[in-house]
């Protein structure tokens, strides 16, 4: 660390897209190293109960091993943004580093690590009775009607979401609504935060091999019991709708079967009268719709000019670019 940063916090980011091997990579690297490390963590989905094949979440064990913050925190039915993330995330730098431990920043969530970096676009607070409406439309006409509105007055937000995201989109309509003006509008300078000292490591693999082992997770979280795990969480009154549910390996058991009374948007499938080949058709579209998310992060990870990118094998390598920064 240079003697001109020797006043800002250290913090280490660790990102690459679903299935590179993040984790295995922070098991032979982080756990048992010299130094301290805590992990706060950048996965989006991560931070919900009771989502946890799906998610890929890190094991019981791996987490005994090694601090984990932001995992297990909200119900699938809260929302959890970006500006939540980075409050989050500030506070709990400092409580690492206070404990002379080392924050470790990690996931897959490239808007997480782009706005932790370059701070927040400087868009308009949230305004109640426009997001209740947009709400109240949702439930009334469906996410499509929302979704190409948001193609219509703002085309350069809507190309980066994907229509399922309703969170995102509303918030979208929300900022066009009460100023008027387009959210893509609203860019943020392309300089890093000031008061941390950033080492910033992505990994990568060749596609076809990415590809390869996305489809590979899919099947083991399928032979973990995904199909059970949303079987509970339905018995529990969670719907299509909830921000918990509207992830990849949740929202394709929703997308399979339908309410016979399609007007409305509240969806519990029947997961008990799904046939084998409907269970063939939702395994497909979960690695289906894993790899062009794969696809998506890549894409939005290359934003990051600061990234330092390597394979996984080259751990050691890693290590030592670690050793050097702490």
């Amino acid at each position: 660390m240079s003697i001109e940063s020797k006043n800002n916090l250290p913090v280490v980011l660790l990102f690459g897209p679903t299935a590179v091997g993040k984790t295995a990579l922070v098991e032979q690297l982080f756990v048992d190293s010299e130094h301290k490390f805590e992990i706060i963590n950048a996965d989006s989905m991560q931070v919900y109960r009771s989502l946890d094949i799906g998610t890929a979440k890190p094991s019981s064990e791996l987490q005994r091993r090694i601090p984990h913050h932001l995992i297990d925190m909200c119900s699938p039915t809260e929302q959890y943004d970006v500006g939540q993330f980075v409050r989050d995330a500030d506070r709990l730098i400092q409580d690492i580093c206070s404990r002379g431990h080392i924050p470790l920043i990690t996931g897959g969530t490239a808007f997480y690590f782009y706005h932790f970096l370059y701070g927040l676009p400087p868009t308009p607070s949230a305004d109640v009775e426009i997001r209740e409406s947009l709400y109240t439309r949702l439930r009334q006409s469906g996410r499509e009607e929302l979704f190409q509105e948001l193609q219509q007055c703002d085309p350069v937000t809507a190309q980066k979401l994907h229509p399922n995201d309703t969170q995102r989109v509303i918030r979208a309509l929300e900022v066009q609504y009460s100023s008027g003006k387009p959210l893509s509008s609203y860019r943020q300078s392309p300089s890093l935060r000031p008061g941390y000292e950033y080492l910033v490591l992505g990994l990568h693999r060749e596609r076809v091999e990415l590809y390869s082992r996305i489809d590979r997770r899919v099947e083991q979280m399928w032979a973990e019991g995904l199909v059970g795990e949303v079987r509970e969480l339905i018995a529990r009154g969670f719907t299509a709708e909830d921000p918990g549910m509207r992830g990849i390996g949740y929202r394709e058991f929703f997308e399979a079967q339908r309410f016979e009374d399609e007007s409305s948007d509240i969806h519990r499938p029947e997961i008990g009268s799904f046939t084998e080949t409907m269970f063939d058709q939702i395994r497909a579209e979960i690695k289906k719709n894993s790899r062009r998310y794969a696809k998506r992060q890549i894409t939005f990870f290359k934003r990051i000019a600061e990234t330092e990118w390597y394979t996984p094998e080259e751990s050691e390598a890693i290590s030592i670019r670690v050793s050097d920064f702490v």
